[in-house]
């Protein structure tokens, strides 16, 4: 039994990834008759995906803003160059099974600098709680306009956003609750581990660094809504408005949010969604929109990704997942 190079894994990663949205896209384009979904990918005014990869990359600089940010409320040490690249990295983990290749960014943060992982994990989880908050924001500002009907699908993730919220907010029922928890079987021996992730959590949601992150992931979250409706413009419709762009996109991100990269879940409400809500949009224009959207916001992000990847597994001298066997 030897522990798997965490780049060898990633490539397997890359290539179940790419094969279901491969087998996800045909078939959705078979459903909808796959001439016609390439004559409008025929017809994409292409260089207008200078402008829209443009606004992915802002979003990544501003979410990276927002880490770097929340590991200098924690009084981590990393440096911003090294950081950077570890941050990157992280793009490339968002296809991994669960997510949980996003762990990489406290992982070398901790090679690094010596710091627990149970201090820089709150890190990562406020990073994806704000831009849970962010989308959920941008989605319920059209969605009374768009899909009132589907307002549920919202107003659920964010109770639980605000129950928990309340409860870290309240120093002693936060701690009745992490000691609660470690009583459970299995949990006992880390409940140390468990006060300490809560203190550092504590630290990330903070009134003022909670509002920060928030507004910096609403931006970040906005410029690619903004690409969106620019796709729809490369496909000759000028006169898709920003506003359902930005509910659809917004939606599609919260609900694809619990599989990795959203694959699925999100290319199919974005391919089906705008078809539904945008006068003049046919079901292939859809497709062809979802298609470069998330080309352009996810595909490149995993690649960008891998290259950093190869970066910090350099830095590290090869990474390895230590929970992890395989008989490679």
């Amino acid at each position: 039994m030897s522990k798997p190079n965490l780049i060898v894994r990633f490539r397997k990663w890359v290539v179940v990834a790419i094969a279901i949205g491969a087998l996800l896209y045909l078939g959705g384009a078979v459903a909808v008759d796959m001439d016609r979904v390439g004559d409008s990918l025929k017809t994409f005014n292409w260089p207008i995906l200078i402008p829209v990869c443009a606004l992915t990359l802002l979003n990544y600089a501003l979410r990276f803003v927002k880490w770097h940010y929340l590991l200098h409320r924690l009084n981590v040490p990393m440096p911003w160059g090294e950081d950077a690249w570890n941050f990157t990295a992280g793009l490339a983990m968002v296809i991994s099974p669960g997510k949980a290749g996003e762990l990489l960014k406290p992982y070398v943060v901790r090679e690094r600098t010596g710091v627990p992982m149970a201090t820089t994990i709150p890190a990562l989880v406020t990073e994806r709680l704000t831009d849970g908050i962010a989308m959920l924001i941008l989605a319920g500002l059209s969605v009374s306009a768009y899909a009132a009907d589907k307002i549920h699908y919202l107003t659920i993730p964010a109770a639980i956003i605000v129950l928990g919220l309340m409860v870290l907010a309240h120093e002693g029922l936060s701690l009745w609750t992490v000691r609660t928890l470690a009583r459970i079987p299995g949990l006992q021996g880390v409940s140390t581990k468990m006060e300490e992730m809560l203190t550092s959590l504590r630290r990330c949601v903070a009134p003022w660094p909670l509002v920060l992150t928030i507004i910096l992931s609403i931006i970040a979250w906005a410029a690619e809504c903004y690409g969106y409706q620019l796709v729809f413009h490369g496909l000759g419709y000028d006169d898709v408005g920003l506003d359902v762009c930005v509910f659809l996109y917004a939606f599609a991100t919260v609900a694809g949010g619990a599989m990795p990269g959203g694959l699925g879940v999100a290319d199919g409400v974005l391919a089906g969604g705008a078809a539904t809500l945008i006068p003049g949009i046919t079901q292939p224009v859809s497709v062809a929109a979802a298609i470069l959207v998330r080309i352009c916001t996810l595909w490149i992000g995993v690649a960008i990704g891998a290259v950093a990847l190869l970066k910090v597994s350099s830095m590290l001298g090869g990474i390895s997942l230590a929970a992890e066997k395989s008989e490679e």
